[in-house]
This record gives C-alpha cells, sequence and structure tokens, in this order.
C-alpha cells in the first residue's frame, strides 16, 4: 500500500508540474476551417469541437470599443469598400480604428478574399465556407467571452479563451491604448491570476514587457503571457522612430540566450512551425530546429501555428495532417499547437 500511494503521489505530482499534461488544441479563430474567421458561429462550432482554448484577435474602433478581427483593417472580411467606399486611407485600407462600433456592425462579414488582377474578390480558401452566404457579423470581444463562458455554464466544460492584442504599436500611435483595454474587460469577466484560463498573447514584445511590468501590477492581475515569433522581414510589428514606422527585429529571438529573455516576461512563445521544423526536412529525418530546446530549457510553453488540412497547407515531409500533427506532438513535443481544425485535432489525441 504504501508503494501504491508514493506512486500515486508521484503521479499526481507529475501531473501537476504539466509533465504528464495533455497537449492543447487551440481553435485557430474559431473553427475557421468550417466558417468565417472570429465570427461568433465559428466560435460556438469550435467549442463544441471541445479544444482547450479557443482564439481572438481584437482590434480597436474609431468609439474606443474591442472588436474580434484578425486584421486591424476591414477590408479583407467585410463589404466594407461597397459600404463605405470613401472611408479608405492612402494605402487604400479600410482600418477599424476609422469606424464607430455601429458602423462595423452594419458590415457583413465572409470568407477571407483577395482582389485579383480584374478587381474580382477571390476566397483565400476555395475550398471553405462560400462567399457571402449565410449572414455573418463583426463580434465585440465582451460579445465572445459571454459566448463562450455561457457556453462553460450550460454544458459543464472549461474552455479557456486566448485572446491576440494585434498592432498595439498602432493603435498608440493612434492614441489609443488597445492593452488596456483589453485587461479592463477581461477583469471584467474574472480572468484576473495565473491559472485562469487565459492566455494573453502578442507579437509587439515591447508591448508584452510593458503589461508584464506595468499595466498588470497595476491592475492586480497575473495572466499567462505569450510571445508571438515573427521575422523581422515580415514587418509583423513596427516601432515609431523619429516619427516614422521601422520594423521591430525580431533576431535577438533567435539568439543562444533569446528564450531566457523572453522568459521574463512571458510564459511561453507561438512560433511559426516552420522555426520549429525545417521546411527541409523529409519523411525519413525530421529537423527539428534548435528554437524548441532553448524555448523548453527556459521553462516556456510552446504553442507553434497555424496547421491547416486544406489542399497544399501539408508540408513535403507528411503525408496528411494527421501525420505533421503527429510529428508536432510526438516528435517535437510541443505543449499546444493553433490549428483551423480543432476537431481533426482533438480526434488524434484522443486516439
Amino acid at each position: 500500500m504504501k508503494r501504491l500511494s508514493f506512486f500515486a503521489a508521484a503521479m499526481a505530482l507529475c501531473v501537476s508540474s504539466g509533465i504528464l499534461a495533455k497537449p492543447l488544441v487551440i481553435a485557430h479563430r474559431g473553427a475557421s476551417g468550417y466558417l468565417p474567421e472570429h465570427t461568433l458561429e465559428t466560435k460556438a462550432l469550435a467549442y463544441a469541437m471541445k479544444p482547450d482554448f479557443i482564439e481572438q484577435d481584437v482590434v480597436m474602433t474609431k468609439d474606443d470599443q474591442l472588436v474580434v478581427l484578425h486584421d486591424h483593417y476591414l477590408d479583407r472580411v467585410t463589404n466594407v469598400a461597397e459600404v463605405f467606399p470613401d472611408r479608405a486611407r492612402e494605402d487604400g485600407r479600410y482600418y477599424a480604428i476609422d469606424f464607430t462600433l455601429a458602423e462595423i456592425k452594419s458590415l457583413q462579414v465572409t470568407e477571407g478574399f483577395n482582389i485579383d488582377e480584374k478587381g474580382n474578390k477571390v476566397a483565400g480558401y476555395p475550398d471553405r465556407f462560400p462567399m457571402w452566404k449565410s449572414s455573418f457579423t463583426v463580434p465585440t470581444f465582451a460579445e465572445e467571452i459571454e459566448l463562450i463562458q455561457g457556453l462553460n455554464k450550460t454544458l459543464g466544460y472549461d474552455i479557456g479563451i486566448y485572446p491576440e492584442i494585434k498592432a498595439p504599436w498602432f493603435h498608440r500611435h493612434e492614441g489609443k491604448d488597445i492593452s488596456k483595454a483589453v485587461l479592463k474587460v477581461l477583469k471584467q469577466y474574472g480572468y484576473v491570476s495565473h491559472s485562469d484560463k487565459v492566455y494573453l498573447q502578442c507579437f509587439d514584445a515591447n508591448e508584452l514587457q510593458r503589461i508584464h511590468n506595468q499595466l498588470m501590477p497595476t491592475m492586480d492581475m497575473n495572466l499567462k503571457l505569450v510571445q508571438l515569433m515573427a521575422y523581422t522581414d515580415w514587418n509583423e510589428t513596427m516601432e515609431y522612430k523619429s516619427g516614422k514606422a521601422m520594423p521591430y527585429s525580431y533576431d535577438w529571438m533567435f539568439e543562444k540566450d533569446g528564450m531566457k529573455k523572453v522568459a521574463e516576461y512571458a510564459d511561453g512563445v507561438g512560433p511559426w512551425k516552420p522555426m520549429l521544423v525545417d521546411d527541409t526536412s523529409t519523411k525519413s529525418n525530421i529537423v527539428i530546429k534548435p528554437l524548441m530546446k532553448a524555448a523548453k530549457q527556459a521553462g516556456l510553453q510552446v504553442h507553434p501555428y497555424t496547421f491547416r488540412a486544406d489542399p497544399g497547407r501539408i508540408p513535403a515531409y507528411t503525408d496528411s495532417f494527421e501525420g505533421m500533427l503527429d510529428i508536432f506532438y510526438n516528435q517535437v513535443k510541443v505543449d499546444g499547437l493553433f490549428t483551423d481544425f480543432p476537431d481533426k485535432a482533438v480526434s488524434f489525441l484522443n486516439k
């Protein structure tokens, strides 16, 4: 009995420390492989698939409301160009920050699209939900939290949220403190401690450090933070120097002590999946990059993005979406991953 008790205690310790923790499934923009991204409908569908977390990308409106959109402009997923044809900026984009919540709520949302050479709207993923079918709108951050918390109550699950603060450098340049606004909403809905079912992510390292060092202590909050990773030439994050926007350099994150520096203010990293597995890998030789080992040695969670089952989205080093999951969950040993197809990842882990 004593040996059994010791074993049970050891197992409990392992589970509590995360050693045997089941890896996470994070619904990327909801069940976005099946319904238009970031709509309440795709979040409800994602919820039914029982992922661990559902993602929200958060941007701010002209009247200081928080809405859920992947981009800080509206023209990739809505009919804004038809409804408000004269409201584009000089670069041709329609920025959410130039529209009130009521104006944004008047728009129709569809599958993400691009404009071809003839000016036609072409779906980014042709095999996904048909463009302009049914009726979808842009939700607020609060509406989405209430949906997930309401379903947690009625269905008895405990599915968490995984908000991303989008382009805080842009919002602050426009005079809006989006990070403080996001934290206020999270606190309003009971997300305040490290143990709460929320990860707060951002590509902007300067802003994430500000959240960790200044904003959360002031607001008596201690949320889990995730540093999203990009390459400098993506121009994902900008810094204003002498009034001019310059690309933020991510190079330091890939240096020898980069992950240790991230661990000073974050609990995890969200790398692009080729940052973990080299694209030159073959089926017989999976090349895991040094970033994974460095992150784990620094005590960081690793949640790569984005796993898609669409045609052309399966890397050459595997034959299938499930094969890709197997490599990242079981060989790379990531702690979780973002996927447009949460049902497929949940099914894989449940086998």
